[in-house]
């Protein structure tokens, strides 16, 4: 009896897709042990948006986060996703502080490192690869998956070549726009499985409604392991529900291990949590809807919502239509990257301003001209000559990584820099990857700490 194992993502992208990440440590601590009791193969709780929000709008340290979560989950492996040479930010770091942002990410409590490229650059994925292995943890070595000429069967796999040569313990086929079809997801897998012996993870969204399809076609030619979340954040630009999965695999003959209380008890739990969302108007229904248009266009849904809120900002909406016939064109332009953090608010930015200027690429952000250079790696194919000769306006892009052009001792910069607001090395990299995020976070910090000693010793004297 073949046996597919959950990761449960209510914790980062169930979170991150459906509430822009605002659910706080508080509000999910007590159910902490019910999860760790429910026999997921991993719950994903960390990486992603969760550090950058933790500081910038939940006065929460992410690494107090981490290690709360661990000492009350003792029995799950605890899964955080890695933008490769991105670390958490939107920008490429060195390789060094790469390899120290790893180190503590695992000695705070990660047991697995899910680590992608938006352009599926391998160079980008190496360092942090290396570094999780050699911290004792699993890399889970991600395919960011996108369709387009240059996006064949044959490259995913001599990806997956590279990625097992590099040390990693597992595959993940990360579908960020919900538009792996059924079809496909059997061929990709089926495909990897020939190529690698390694296990096979599957990473989907609902948005498009072919998820629960593409999981179980998924499962059909071999995947191991799928991401799902617990019902009450499930479904629209999140994962295919938990329990849904789970009764339907074992009415097909798998075995999956979970703890049907558990999920029962998880579900219950936060039910009300949604509904507070709901109607303080974080949990926007339109993100719990279907949308197709993602097929059409290859757009991710939190994309969409982007390019709309831009629009809306510039008093533009009425240009919407012509922003998505124009963002596949960008996308061709810039040799077809997966339209994923950060290429998917480049190319959603660019599309934009070609469509309001009236121009295109009359109007290139400092971003864009970065990607041009060659700041964010190897293109899937090239970029178009022409389009890259007027952004770059004469300027040599770069040759080689450019993560090795960047200084190597960024690390005891910031540490000078914030001299004793720096009370560890984690407080060192938070700065590093949101500098004035976490200046306002140390600074809050700082006077929560006296206020409570005032408090106290009021209390004393009383």
């Amino acid at each position: 009896m073949q046996n597919v194992q959950f990761t449960e993502t209510i914790l980062r992208d169930a979170n991150q897709s459906l509430v822009a990440t605002r659910l706080s440590y508080d509000q999910f601590e007590p159910i902490l042990q019910t999860i760790d009791q429910a026999g997921f193969y991993s719950v994903e709780c960390w990486g992603g948006a969760t550090f950058d929000v933790c500081l910038r709008f939940l006065n929460e340290d992410p690494w107090e986060r981490l290690r709360k979560i661990r000492a009350a989950m003792p029995n799950t492996k605890l899964q955080m996703l890695l933008r490769g040479q991105n670390i958490l930010g939107y920008k490429h770091y060195s390789d060094d502080v790469v390899r120290r942002f790893v180190r503590a990410a695992v000695k705070n409590g990660i047991d697995i490192v899910r680590v992608f490229d938006a352009l599926n650059d391998t160079d980008n994925l190496r360092v942090a690869i290396e570094e999780t292995v050699k911290s004792g943890a699993l890399a889970s070595g991600a395919i960011s998956y996108t369709i387009s000429p240059v996006h064949t069967l044959e490259k995913y796999v001599q990806m997956v070549r590279e990625l097992q040569a590099m040390g990693v313990g597992s595959i993940c086929i990360k579908d960020m726009a919900g538009i792996l079809s059924p079809k496909n997801a059997y061929d990709l897998v089926a495909a990897i499985k020939d190529a690698v012996d390694l296990p096979v993870v599957v990473h989907t969204h609902s948005t498009t409604g072919l998820a629960f399809m593409t999981y179980l076609k998924a499962v059909e030619a071999g995947a191991d392991v799928i991401d799902t979340a617990i019902s009450p954040f499930s479904g629209g630009t999140s994962q295919p529900a938990t329990e849904t999965l789970n009764y339907a695999l074992r009415e097909l003959g798998y075995s999956t291990s979970l703890n049907e209380d558990a999920l029962l008890k998880m579900a219950d739990f936060f039910k009300p949590i949604r509904a507070e969302f709901l109607a303080d108007g974080t949990l926007n229904p339109i993100s719990m809807a279907t949308d197709t248009q993602c097929l059409t266009y290859q757009i991710p849904g939190g994309m969409l919502s982007n390019l709309l809120s831009q629009l809306k900002t510039l008093n533009a909406l009425d240009r919407f239509e012509e922003t998505l016939l124009e963002t596949p064109r960008v996308r061709e332009d810039m040799g077809y990257p997966p339209l994923v953090t950060p290429t998917s608010q480049l190319v959603g930015t660019q599309a934009v301003q070609n469509v309001l200027s009236g121009e295109r690429y009359k109007n290139v952000g400092a971003e864009m001209r970065a990607y041009c250079r060659g700041e964010y790696g190897r293109t899937p194919a090239p970029i178009d000559p022409e389009v890259r000769a007027k952004i770059l306006k004469g300027e040599r892009p770069i040759q080689g990584r450019y993560a090795e052009t960047l200084p190597a001792d960024l690390f005891e910069i910031a540490q000078a820099e914030l001299g004793e607001t720096a009370r560890c090395e984690e407080d060192v990299l938070s700065y590093i990857s949101f500098p004035q995020v976490a200046e306002k976070f140390f600074a809050q910090r700082q006077a929560d700490e006296e206020k409570r000693c005032r408090y106290s010793i009021v209390a004393v004297e009383d």
